[in-house]
């Protein structure tokens, strides 16, 4: 059984694959469902169910935004003033639960590794639209903290650990376009997204607006994952990018996994290349400054005195930037050699924070959102296929979820960084340049994050496609 992560079974396929529907109803359980040597011959899908993929692990995406910090902050008001506690507290409690939250990412990944992502993402669906409707009782600080522990391990990490692992089982040529358009999507729920939240609390208060965010879930990701979510093309008869075996496809199915497995790095090995460290450096600091800077940016842009509404259009700038460059950054990681973009959006941040720092008119809070956008799209683009094409599939759970523990923890670490800065130096300048001069290393470290050799794969690992 795929779900079970062990070896498919062979079972026999149907003969003709004509009809578009004919995909989905092939199968009547998740196994795989591939053809005998003596079978009859197979007609070519019309209809590629990869296609069918990118917008459930799209919706999926966009489901984690109840754990997400843009879903969260409409909320910190309405918890203040019920709770009685102070902003400090309630920006500890939400650090350390966010830390803490990273540390099982690595768990969670090796379960799929095991289980398969449908199973995984099945039980990490139901549990996250559980604490959505628990967070509906907290009752004071202790309470608020495991809420957002939960929320945090749950929402912005499993389900979307298991969201971005799900596109590299269908596609590998066309990756990083699929997965710019899965962005896409998630850009789209920074800008509605906090509108939605606000229009539920002021409609049933702050509890049950966690109550109807939980059914929501519910409602819709159990649906998609009875009925339309599969672990990988093989269990349709298919293969990744819709490509189409002639001949044997038992004998194919078999090559296919030993060349995969031949060209998979254990966790063991990929943290013995220089390119994940190089990756993983970049994604860090990016969560820390970006996540920082953003948490406290009125404060700190009104420090350069500007408005709350001049401030708060850094988010508008930032989100139109980050979803165009999700677009084309996808197909650029598709032409280009992927250590090339991360050096750029390692620029990208050194830009992005600098512009911060010296911000004084409108027009420089939207170029520094414009370069946020920038900068994070193209190291999400990049980043996305880099994992799967350098270090194969075999382990990406347990690989993919080590660098999801990275980049929560250091999400955690911004906000407290720049907050503690502040009080301690009088004003958020050594911060900020602090901020500015972190990334510029990695300009041209980041050149070196090429695909890394492994002796005895039976394939070239690949950095980029042309």
């Amino acid at each position: 059984m795929s779900s079970q992560g062990g070896e498919p079974t062979e079972r026999e396929a149907p003969a003709q694959w004509g009809d578009e529907v004919a995909v989905a109803e092939a199968v009547e359980d998740p196994a795989y469902a591939i053809a005998s040597a003596d079978a009859p011959a197979l007609t070519r899908p019309r209809l590629y169910y990869g296609w069918i993929m990118l917008p459930v692990a799209t919706v999926a995406l966009i489901c984690t935004s109840p754990g997400q910090t843009f879903g969260a902050s409409a909320f910190n008001p309405y918890l203040r003033e019920s709770l009685g506690i102070s902003a400090t507290q309630l920006s500890a409690a939400y650090g350390l639960g966010t830390f803490l939250a990273a540390l099982p990412m690595g768990y969670v990944g090796a379960l799929m590794d095991r289980y398969g992502l449908r199973v995984t993402m099945t039980v990490v669906a139901m549990l996250f639209g559980g604490v959505c409707i628990l967070v509906s009782q907290v009752m004071g600080l202790v309470t608020l903290f495991l809420a957002f522990l939960l929320l945090r391990m749950l929402g912005q990490g499993a389900l979307g650990l298991l969201s971005a692992n799900t596109l590299p089982f269908w596609f590998d040529r066309k990756l990083g376009s699929v997965e710019g358009l899965r962005n896409m999507g998630m850009a789209g729920a920074i800008a509605v997204v906090p509108a939605i939240n606000l229009a539920l609390i002021h409609s049933v208060g702050w509890r049950w607006a966690y109550v109807v965010l939980g059914i929501g879930v519910w409602a819709i990701m159990l649906p998609l994952m009875a009925l339309v979510f599969r672990n990988r093309p093989e269990e349709l008869g298919q293969r990744k990018d819709g490509e189409w075996i002639e001949g044997d496809r038992t004998e194919s199915d078999r090559a296919a996994a030993e060349a995969d497995a031949a060209n998979s790095f254990t966790l063991g090995e990929a943290l013995r290349t220089r390119a994940i460290w190089f990756a993983g450096a970049g994604m860090a600091l990016w969560s820390m400054s970006g996540t920082g800077v953003m948490f406290h940016i009125i404060p700190l842009l009104g420090s350069r005195g500007l408005t709350e509404a001049e401030a708060a259009g850094l988010f508008g700038a930032f989100a139109f930037s980050l979803a165009l460059t999700y677009l084309i950054g996808g197909m650029l990681a598709d032409r280009l050699p992927l250590n090339v973009l991360l050096s750029v959006a390692a620029a990208g941040l050194v830009v992005s924070m600098a512009l911060v720092w010296n911000a004084a008119t409108t027009q420089m809070v939207l170029m520094a959102g414009i370069a946020m956008g920038l900068s994070q799209g193209l190291n999400v683009a990049a980043l996305g296929p880099l994992l799967p094409r350098y270090y194969g599939r075999a382990h990406l759970g347990k690989i993919r979820g080590s660098m999801t523990t990275v980049m929560v923890a250091a999400s955690s670490v911004g906000p407290l960084l720049v907050g503690g800065c502040y009080d301690l130096f009088g004003g958020y300048g050594p911060i900020m340049l602090l901020l500015t001069l972190l990334p510029l290393p990695l300009v041209g470290l980041s050149l070196l994050a090429t695909p890394p050799r492994r002796t005895g794969a039976l394939g070239p690992r690949r950095g980029s496609v042309a």
